[in-house]
């Protein structure tokens, strides 16, 4: 059971419409790392999820993200303006101008439909655990590139909240993944020798079945000149 709140979980506020910023906005609504696409994961993930603390999570993350909906859908209305009028929009999609009467659609920014394509849901908890922490990361990414794209003060904050929520269901899923490490899928990862080779496959010359290979190192290449 859901409850609506009329309040919204953070207050919406912009300068000025800016309808093409709108267009670029709708990713975060219909998009596939959008909020709709969080929240109906997280909520079809835990329909078969066995551990009460786990299930609970998973339910109140998507809950959650109903609530960003909501936060994007308003931003959406008011950077819209009050006017039908497709000139306004430069580029991108026509939709809400031509069918919405400016209503938030479940699009992309290229106006293309939402889909449950977009949703991942294996059954096993740390296949679904994984693919919810790289939802999150991939959200942030999404969210740093629409705030560095626009200078209204009330929609870079809303766009901040935001990004700092998606970090914090990060770090929730993370730990959850962490009670799980033994369980499922992972059970049997790393039970032989061939699940600890590492192929070096960019050495010519070199053995890539070696068995205790040496994996790249990745530090700082302006400390492996010294």
């Amino acid at each position: 059971m859901f409850r609506h709140d009329k309040n919204l979980l953070h207050p919406v506020r912009v300068e000025r419409p800016n309808p093409q910023y709108a267009v670029m906005l709708s990713e975060q609504l219909g998009g596939p790392n959008g909020e709709q696409s969080a929240a109906l994961q997280y909520i079809a993930q835990s329909f078969r999820v066995k551990d009460p603390a786990i299930k609970d999570l998973f339910l109140d993350i998507g809950a959650e993200e109903l609530s960003h909906m909501e936060i994007v859908a308003t931003m959406i209305n008011m950077l819209q303006g009050h006017d039908v009028n497709v000139n306004a929009v430069s580029a991108g999609h026509i939709e809400s101008h031509v069918m919405g009467g400016l209503s938030p659609m479940l699009v992309n920014a290229s106006g293309t439909p939402w889909t449950a394509c977009y949703i991942s849901v294996t059954g096993d908890l740390p296949a679904d655990l994984l693919s919810n922490i790289a939802a999150e990361q991939r959200a942030k990414v999404v969210y740093e590139y629409l705030y560095r794209q626009i200078n209204d003060r009330g929609v870079r904050e809303t766009i901040d909240f935001l990004l700092n929520r998606e970090e914090a269901h990060n770090a929730l899923f993370r730990e959850a993944l962490n009670r799980v490490q033994d369980t499922g899928s992972n059970r049997d990862f790393g039970v032989d020798r061939d699940a600890r080779l590492y192929f070096d496959l960019s050495t010519p010359g070199r053995d890539f079945r070696s068995p205790q290979p040496t994996p790249p190192s990745f530090q700082d290449p302006r400390q492996a000149r010294h």
